[in-house]
């Protein structure tokens, strides 16, 4: 019976663990689940990115807190940057501040689920 609990118990731990966006940048476009254009004006955005430097930190789930995975296999959304802000599905602006994070286009928040 305390075996049970205990595999009962790490998997919910497990699954409340991975509610980071944690996000793996693509070498090709064809391997990305979303196309990420960067712009240098915050008012450019649909969405305001903090990049987080560690995966605790990266809490709640699609709120522009971004922790990014050396691996594929480890990412929630796999992402291409693209070179021109015509090729992207979302147009995003990296701050300095963690408290800045925020979906300013609030109808492309579908494209991080």
């Amino acid at each position: 019976m305390k075996r049970i609990l205990a595999i009962v118990f790490l998997v919910f731990l497990g699954a409340f663990a991975s509610k980071s966006q944690t996000v793996y940048s693509c070498q090709y476009k064809s391997d990305a689940d979303v196309k990420v254009y960067v712009t240098e004006w915050k008012s450019d955005a649909d969405l305001v990115v903090y990049k987080c430097d560690w995966k605790s930190d990266a809490k709640g789930h699609n709120d522009g807190l971004w922790y990014f995975v050396e691996y594929k296999s480890d990412a929630e959304k796999k992402i291409y940057f693209v070179d021109y802000k015509s090729d992207a599905d979302l147009v995003i602006y990296f701050t300095e501040w963690k408290s800045d994070a925020e979906w300013r286009d609030k109808s492309k928040k579908h494209l991080m689920y």
